[in-house]
């Protein structure tokens, strides 16, 4: 089978006598960096829609999973195999309308039903609260939406769009008087008031807030990419042109990159 092959590179790979010197230092810890690199690295082929990228970057990936669980084997603590049967054990688990008695009509049930059996696992593990289970290590947007979320589901929320919208005037004017007051610090804590808030503004009208802010930093990019395009044409630079000239250039940019 190919993943034995992949297994079998990965323990010649961390050998201690005749092993790679790099692959044999690492640790949980020193992967993790790169694992979480080769994740992005797939999300940014499948927005791509390059299917041999991305069937690169999946191999990427599941080196990743491969290299961690021979670290853990060599410790003792659990090989692959038990990685494979321990997310078996929670698929099944997680689908009793599939793999038990139970039916689901909708995904918006296999949804309901799923976050309810997160959450009696968590209960088992020890944790109570509702905002328990969430990763810290997730993007700060990520991870807003998703306390926003879990605190949603016990009543914690606006009601519609318009009430987030007026709690994001709040926060910025919030910011604004902090700024006036030249409180540095404090405006950096209104600023990721500001943040929490959009993100959560994000999740009631059923979007991502990462996403969106990648659209945004790709046509940022874009417009200023024709700018420099534009300026090297004639021998110059962004840092050669006044701020009214580069604000002309940008809003013609603006036009040309929508």
């Amino acid at each position: 089978m190919a993943i034995e092959r992949l297994l079998e590179i990965m323990r010649r790979l961390r050998d201690p006598e005749r092993g790679c010197p790099w692959d044999r230092e690492q640790t949980w810890a020193s992967i993790a960096p790169h694992t979480i690199e080769e994740a992005y690295e797939l999300e940014d082929a499948i927005c791509k829609g390059d299917s041999q990228h991305v069937r690169d970057e999946l191999g990427d990936l599941l080196f990743q999973v491969v290299c961690q669980a021979r670290i853990a084997e060599e410790a003792g603590a659990f090989a692959f195999d038990d990685v494979v049967d321990s997310i078996c054990d929670k698929l099944e688990r997680r689908h009793p309308h599939v793999f038990g008695e139970t039916r689901a009509e909708s995904a918006a049930q296999v949804s309901t039903a799923w976050e309810a059996q997160k959450a009696r696992e968590r209960s088992a593990s020890g944790g109570s609260g509702a905002l328990d289970g969430i990763a810290v290590g997730l993007p700060a947007l990520t991870r807003a939406g998703k306390l926003g979320q879990r605190a949603a589901r016990v009543g914690f929320d606006w009601p519609d769009p318009a009430g987030v919208l007026d709690k994001l005037r709040e926060e910025l004017a919030e910011l604004d008087a902090a700024l006036a007051s030249e409180g540095r610090s404090q405006a950096g804590e209104e600023l990721g008031d500001l943040l929490f808030t959009a993100a959560q503004l994000a999740r009631h009208l059923g979007l991502d807030p990462e996403t969106c802010l990648r659209s945004a930093s790709r046509k940022f990019e874009t417009r200023f990419g024709g700018i420099e395009q534009a300026l090297a044409a004639e021998g110059r630079s962004a840092a050669e042109i006044t701020p009214a000239e580069l604000e002309r250039l940008w809003e013609r940019a603006k036009r040309q990159h929508g």
